[in-house]
């Protein structure tokens, strides 16, 4: 591949919309051919790929291929003009007149990947997986939206190939979905429903998601609460999770920025973990809003103080009442590590 051919691809970026690098060799945009979507304009399914010495371009919606110097001729002609140009100062040859098309594309988020699984409220109420969802008080809601996977190993298989080496020792999990702002699943969570470890696994199939649970139903305009466990932000109005990610890093949710304003981090209420506290300090030190339990609330998480007999009504008080920032943050914090001590 011939630097020239990257130079005008990066001259001709600005024209195709939502331009980015996704990996050696790999470029993302939408397609000027057929201009993606009208109705999601986040959708990006044109891609520039390297074929033996060539880049060249397709497009995964209406299917049109071409090579690099098709491309930008579309999309600028005067930009074409230069290119072909240097390349011909510079003696540069094709290898491959005509592509073809044989990569492997990237795993495109789908609404329907779950289509052949039950959702618990399809379930019997007899069903293990039903009981044990109805058991962690998991409102009725939302068992719609999680899955029965009889099989996790071989269904993340299909998904991903050899994702799992071996099949051995597969079983059911329940199935998690995590979708974006247009519902499409770009990662799922399977919690075991006995001793299997690790008790989670979460599966990414798009390794540029941040793996952020709630996408798909959060209010951005509202305040929004932030939870590591998506279960625990079933119980919660407006919650999102952060799926055991960094709750440091910026959050962003259908397109906007999160700012500290916009948001309250809840911890799990573990006071002698040391793990926990250095990410609440690190939080209260960015100026984002934190909660910190009380010294009557005993139980670790969201779905066990509902599990105590704790009510969302009274749950949603509690956060607002012991939520803070800046110095009454750290005051509230020293205070809290002395639990138990």
């Amino acid at each position: 591949m011939s630097y020239i051919d990257t130079k005008y691809l990066n001259l001709v970026s600005p024209q195709l919309s939502l331009f980015k690098k996704k990996g050696d060799n790999l470029w993302n945009f939408r397609c000027p051919y057929c201009g993606d979507s009208n109705k999601n304009k986040l959708k990006a399914r044109g891609f520039v790929f390297r074929k033996k010495n060539d880049l060249f371009f397709k497009c995964h919606n209406c299917s049109v291929g071409a090579s690099l110097g098709n491309l930008i001729k579309h999309v600028n002609s005067k930009i074409y003009d230069d290119y072909i140009l240097e390349r011909y100062r510079k003696g540069v040859k094709t290898n491959n007149p005509e592509p073809e098309f044989k990569f492997n594309a990237p795993i495109f988020p789908k609404k329907n990947i779950f289509k052949n699984l039950k959702s618990i409220s399809q379930l019997p109420e007899s069903h293990p997986a039903r009981r044990l969802v109805g058991e962690r008080k998991i409102p009725e809601t939302r068992h719609k939206d999680l899955y029965l996977c009889p099989a996790f190993y071989r269904f993340t298989n299909f998904l991903i190939k050899n994702k799992f080496p071996s099949l051995g020792g597969d079983h059911p999990r329940l199935l998690i979905p995590f979708r974006n702002e247009c519902g499409e699943i770009f990662a799922y969570q399977g919690r075991s429903f006995g001793s299997e470890e690790p008790k989670y696994i979460t599966i990414k199939l798009n390794a540029e998601c941040d793996k952020i649970f709630g996408l798909d139903k959060v209010d951005k305009s509202k305040h929004i609460l932030v939870v590591e466990g998506p279960l625990d932000s079933l119980f919660l109005d407006n919650c999102i999770a952060v799926a055991g990610s960094d709750f440091s890093k910026s959050l962003s949710v259908q397109g906007k920025l999160l700012l500290n304003e916009d948001l309250t981090i809840i911890f799990d209420n573990e006071p002698r973990n040391s793990e926990i506290c250095k990410q609440i300090e690190k939080t209260i030190k960015q100026g984002r809003n934190v909660v910190i339990w009380p010294s009557y609330i005993k139980q670790k998480d969201i779905n066990d103080m509902v599990l105590a007999g704790h009510t969302k009504e009274e749950l949603q008080q509690i956060i607002k009442d012991n939520t803070f920032s800046f110095a009454q943050a750290q005051l509230k914090l020293s205070e809290w590590r002395k639990i138990n001590d």
